[in-house]
């Protein structure tokens, strides 16, 4: 018995795309069935800005940049500690004799924990940007809606 390759290939492309097809139409499907009527149906809603929303917003973006700048943090003390802990380990694997992969970790590690600081660093600066751009863009919306 001779297997056809080519057939069976012409097959699993055919299925193929009959699954492609029948995923697309559930989810057109199923995107019907699921849309929001509710919030096309109040035509005459208007936004109305305050200048108290305005500073929620501003007030909001500065706390949300503290927890970013927080986690930024954690996360750079986590991958010092473990490239700390990895030499440490090539350290003790090693009997501390000073070898070449001793030496090698360490580095490695000192490296690390650099490339760590000016990445939390780099981070950090964009983080601050985007708070600050945010809070010029809602002080220009304040203003648009106050003239």
């Amino acid at each position: 018995m001779k297997l056809n390759l080519k057939r069976f290939s012409t097959g699993g492309r055919f299925v193929a795309r009959i699954v492609l097809c029948l995923s697309a139409i559930a989810f057109v499907w199923q995107g019907a069935f699921f849309s929001n009527s509710n919030a096309m149906a109040a035509p005459g809603a208007s936004l109305i800005a305050t200048a108290d929303a305005g500073d929620r917003v501003k007030e909001k973006v500065s706390e949300d940049a503290g927890r970013a700048k927080n986690f930024i943090q954690d996360t750079k003390d986590k991958v010092e500690r473990t490239a700390k802990t990895n030499a440490s380990k090539v350290e003790d694997a090693t009997d501390g004799n000073g070898g070449f992969f001793e030496r090698k970790a360490k580095r490695d590690a000192a490296r690390i924990e650099k490339r760590a600081e000016e990445d939390a660093a780099r981070t950090e600066k964009a983080v601050d940007n985007t708070k600050n751009a945010v809070k010029s863009t809602v002080d220009k919306i304040k203003d648009g809606f106050s003239d």
